[in-house]
């Protein structure tokens, strides 16, 4: 029973180990209605994943991708009350604190999407209500994984692209630099612009699962070897 116990014990704190990480996954999320580059009046979504447990999101600072201009943006959709404003390199919106658990969604629409790049990189910097800064900011190295990734919008390529020797990818030429901590944090972020956002955690179930396959399996056999013995 004691070997029972053991294997319980190490599935779980393994579990939890893992969903704990998980959370460093939880991302800015993008999608658009038109997927080609040099697309016109394309619909550019966002979904920011709330994820204190204290308070509600109040604000996402967007740093645009080279090649789209601020004056290229409108709003279309935010949060009730949300206000949108345009700023050098990107923009912000923000409003009245969400509620605990409630995920940010809003939309812009782009005029027209740089022609020859397949990835357009959204560096973003959120706000909660109690002044807390979530920064989705990091460009990974191809096949490399960043514990707080921008969210990144893929492309197929424009027409014409690949005949005409443009380049298949962007390239990241600056940075932003992460929001300092307290309240105005993301308000006062100065960026300039330039990880794939999918999420790893098909794979963190799949190692969870094994893990306590592997022990409650071992934990049954030894205790089964011990009861053969105790009663031979």
């Amino acid at each position: 029973m004691r070997a029972i116990r053991w294997a319980a014990v190490l599935g779980t704190a393994t579990l939890a180990a893992i969903l704990a990480a998980g959370t460093a996954w939880a991302h800015v999320e993008v999608s658009s209605d038109k997927k080609q580059a040099g697309a016109t009046n394309v619909t550019v979504t966002f979904t920011g994943e709330a994820e204190s447990n204290t308070a509600g999101l109040k604000s996402a600072r967007i740093v645009l991708p080279d090649g789209i201009a601020p004056s290229q943006v409108k709003l279309t959709k935010a949060p009730s009350g949300w206000t949108y404003t345009e700023l050098p390199d990107g923009f912000r919106i923000e409003g009245k604190a969400l509620p605990i658990g409630t995920d940010a969604v809003w939309s812009i629409l782009i005029d027209k999407l740089p022609e020859n790049v397949t990835e357009l990189p959204f560096k973003t910097v959120e706000t909660y209500g109690d002044g807390e800064i979530a920064n989705w900011i990091e460009i990974p190295s191809p096949g490399q994984e960043v514990p707080d990734p921008a969210p990144i919008l893929t492309l197929a390529p424009a027409s014409g692209a690949a005949s005409s020797g443009a380049p298949a990818s962007s390239g990241v030429s600056a940075s932003v630099s992460p929001a300092p901590a307290g309240p105005t944090g993301a308000a006062g972020t100065t960026a300039t612009a330039s990880a794939n956002s999918s999420s790893s955690s098909g794979l963190i179930w799949t190692i969870v699962g094994i893990v306590v396959a592997v022990a409650v399996t071992a934990g049954l056999v030894i205790w089964g070897r011990r009861r053969r013995s105790s009663t031979g």
